[in-house]
């Protein structure tokens, strides 16, 4: 019956009541002390090693603490699965085709419409330290120091307020250096403050700091059940190129430059392997020295081909993630501890997020881009002081964190950002948006990984993703096929879904703007 289908595809999450700033004293009301926002957020970190969301891999305690205090999201998606237009959707709280950076090749539009400069106006003390990757200079911010594009993961070179610094040390150390030393010393404290800091971890190419490079070194992880995946039912997917067996580089991803250069890469990643080493100072080139000058010996030795080389790669990759997530961690706690000592943590926001999610060797890749969960997927894990602890299921997307910290200003939320605020989830009220599924693009080809250029709708049972250059549609029961592996599009029985979910993906086309991108 097209009712019952319509009411479980249809039962989703929603939109925003303001909620007053104002409280009862008496017979008087005074304003509340504004609350600080403290934004972290990584790049390319995923839900499955935050030990909060899974334990399998990693124990994150310092990440859990924020979860512990506050609340973790399981229904948390970007817009668009790529960094500088997933930065972008969270700046502006709009979609990529509103705010004009669709893809890593565009130059963000400074002068648009931010949640910085509205905080500003509300009286709010602006800062973004760490990773930027917009191309153009932050604007809306009293204070910024970013590093240059992808940044270096050893001895970085930043940008402060324009000036170019080489700093040195580890990127995350010295990331979190610099966000400490803007609390302490560096911003009005008469003021509340909005911090975003971003880290550049656990960017590919999976940098360990010296002192954790020996963890892990025994462990050895199972490999995904859909490690081998043939792609059957989904030509897209087929035609990638994030291919841990046959994609992930020796050399450039997995560290095997051995002094003898008997193992090759290609030219241009083996030049970037020396300009990075060639970065690192006499002790940090000592501690590489040591670590992967033994890993590249038993490497050589074992001879490894076929499905071994595969596991041997997939184990050296999750290594070295696990070993960039352990830094992440140890470092949040830094400011945690920071914020509780000095007496900030009660009257502070705190977000916990990334950019976008990323694959741990989920249909033998790694990476991201896709409108598969893997990726679409983002942790996110916010703690508000007062707020309810424990899980949500409600489903938010990256284009709600802009209206959601206006609304816990006090500020006006602009009529035209796309995103709902979920202030009134975090303080356990009804949240009742007028969403009725979330809305996906991927713009993003030719590129190195060859996805192809794609756009979907996924509600709380279904996911509909049209692959909109080739004409192919695909089509997921989430209940029934949590890994996606069945594309059920055009299959008898679906018509009533399909029709159901089409309706819905061009009413969010024509709410953001994307009428040009309709199915004809």
């Amino acid at each position: 019956m097209l009712s019952k289908t319509k009411k479980m595809i249809a039962r989703s999450v929603a939109g925003a009541a303001v909620l007053p700033l104002l409280v009862s004293c008496g017979e008087s009301e005074k304003v509340e002390k504004p609350m600080n926002i403290l934004f972290i957020m990584c790049d390319d970190h995923s839900y499955q090693t935050i030990s909060a969301y899974d334990s399998t891999f990693i124990r994150t305690p310092n990440i859990d603490r924020i979860a512990a205090d506050g609340l973790r999201f399981n229904n948390s998606f970007v817009a668009n699965s790529i960094s500088g237009p997933s930065r972008a959707c969270m700046l502006t709280g709009k979609h990529s085709l509103a705010n004009g950076f669709t893809d890593n090749s565009s130059s963000f539009d400074g002068s648009q419409q931010t949640f910085p400069k509205l905080l500003q106006q509300q009286g709010y003390e602006t800062a973004v330290i760490g990773k930027w990757h917009l191309t153009s200079e932050p604007t809306g911010f009293n204070h910024w120091d970013i590093l240059i594009g992808q940044g270096d993961y050893y001895n970085p070179t930043f940008i402060c307020n324009g000036e170019k610094i080489q700093r040195e040390g580890y990127a995350t150390n010295v990331t979190t250096d610099l966000a400490l030393d803007w609390l302490e010393s560096g911003r009005n404290a008469e003021k509340p403050f909005c911090l975003l800091l971003h880290h550049k971890a656990p960017h590919r190419t999976w940098m360990p700091d010296t002192c954790d490079l020996g963890l892990f070194a025994d462990s050895n992880f199972p490999l995904p059940e859909t490690f081998y995946d043939n792609y059957e039912g989904r030509l897209a997917a087929a035609g990638q190129k994030m291919s841990i067996s046959k994609d992930m580089d020796l050399v450039y991803d997995l560290k095997m430059a051995d002094k003898d250069s008997a193992i090759h890469s290609r030219p241009d990643l083996e030049e970037w392997g020396r300009r990075i080493y060639s970065n690192m100072n006499p002790e940090q080139k000592k501690a590489w020295d040591a670590h992967y000058d033994e890993v590249i010996a038993k490497f050589k030795a074992a001879g490894l081909e076929g499905k071994d080389l595969d596991a041997w790669k997939y184990q050296q990759y999750m290594r070295d993630y696990l070993r960039v997530i352990t830094s992440v961690d140890r470092n949040v706690g830094r400011v945690l501890d920071y914020l509780e000592e000095k007496g900030l943590a009660d009257n502070t926001l705190i977000v916990y997020t990334s950019d976008q999610g990323f694959y741990m060797g989920e249909h033998g890749w790694f990476d991201k881009r896709w409108m598969y969960e893997e990726s679409f997927r983002t942790p996110l894990i916010v703690r508000l002081p007062g707020g309810v602890k424990g899980e949500s299921m409600a489903m938010v997307q990256n284009i709600d964190y802009a209206p959601t910290f206006l609304e816990l200003a006090g500020a006006e939320i602009p009529s035209d950002i796309h995103g709902c605020s979920f202030l009134p989830v975090l303080k356990g009220e009804e949240w009742l948006p007028n969403r009725d599924g979330v809305y996906y693009h991927y713009y993003e080809y030719p590129d190195e990984h060859a996805v192809k250029r794609h756009l979907g709708v996924r509600t709380e049972t279904h996911k509909l993703i049209h692959f909109y250059d080739d004409g192919v549609w695909e089509l997921y029961d989430l209940n029934a096929d949590k890994h996606e592996l069945n594309n059920i599009y055009g299959k008898p029985g679906t018509e009533e879904v399909t029709a159901l979910l089409k309706e819905k993906l061009v009413k969010l086309q024509k709410q953001y703007g994307e009428e040009q991108f309709i199915a004809q």
